[in-house]
């Protein structure tokens, strides 16, 4: 415990600066180098680290961020779609002329989680800088991420008897996950209070974040649980051990990779429907 209490505070001393210049360049060039990390961390949990394979990967991780931060998001789109489509067609090229070695399962399992990874990566930055009031919604990603996994946890010590899905997760239960839901639902409309009361021309939607809490923090539980899943597949306990006490990149931002996608597209669409978020 201490051990992993000491490393939860060293990341945060590294976090909380790269957080305050997330309108700088050092922002996407940090969510570049958490992609390429994880994308590393899965290929080495499948058992496919040639380079063959992984370059591409590597190089779509870490230009993403920057693509979706300094081009438009047609061009970005456009480029998105050729890229995935070419890398598409490469990793089948080469599953073909591995004679065996590279599997059809592998590619497609390193593939799908890659693309998952890279588009929950570019979903922080996207969710950064989206409309006048992103660098305030994107903390919602980490808010709702910790939240619901530390009250999930604390929950579930406390009055937890009803396993989730014991045969992912042992330890989960049912009244753990419905405590990180309530709490992470709490915590962002006191989110939205503070923010309708110290920002500026900020008019916090109470009522879209509570639901927005709500389904975050069970998007957060399934991103957990995918990460789970996967290792228990591949027969491994974590993903690394960049940081002692709590495993691989992967093992800690696993909830975070999710949550970015969700709250991603809370925005988007509430873009589409013309509603407000703040």
């Amino acid at each position: 415990m201490k051990t992993r209490i000491i490393t939860a505070i060293i990341a945060l001393c590294v976090l909380i600066p790269v957080l305050c210049f997330s309108h700088t360049f050092i922002f996407p060039m940090a969510v570049a180098a958490v992609g390429i990390i994880c994308v590393y961390e899965m290929a080495r949990c499948i058992g496919q680290k040639k380079l063959l394979v992984t370059i591409p990967l590597y190089v779509m991780a870490g230009v993403a961020p920057f693509l979706i931060r300094y081009t438009s998001i047609r061009t970005f789109s456009i480029c998105a779609f050729i890229t995935i489509g070419v890398f598409l067609l490469y990793l089948f090229t080469v599953t073909i002329l591995s004679h065996g070695k590279f599997t059809f399962s592998d590619a497609s399992t390193l593939y799908t989680v890659s693309l998952y990874i890279i588009a929950a990566c570019t979903s922080i930055v996207y969710t950064r800088d989206f409309g006048n009031f992103g660098k305030y919604i994107y903390l919602l990603i980490f808010i709702g991420a910790w939240v619901t996994d530390t009250f999930a946890y604390f929950t579930g010590v406390l009055f937890g008897k009803h396993k989730l899905i014991p045969d992912v997760s042992p330890k989960k239960t049912i009244e753990g996950s419905v405590g990180g839901t309530v709490f992470c639902a709490l915590f962002f409309v006191g989110f939205a209070l503070l923010v309708d009361y110290f920002v500026t021309g900020a008019e916090a939607n109470i009522l879209l974040l509570a639901i927005a809490g709500i389904v975050i923090a069970l998007i957060s539980q399934i991103g957990d649980l995918i990460m789970s899943v996967i290792k228990r597949h591949y027969g491994i306990k974590d993903y690394g051990k960049l940081f002692p006490g709590h495993g691989g990149m992967l093992d800690r931002f696993d909830s975070i990779l999710a949550v970015s996608l969700g709250i991603a597209m809370v925005c988007s669409l509430a873009s589409l429907l013309g509603i407000n978020i703040l």
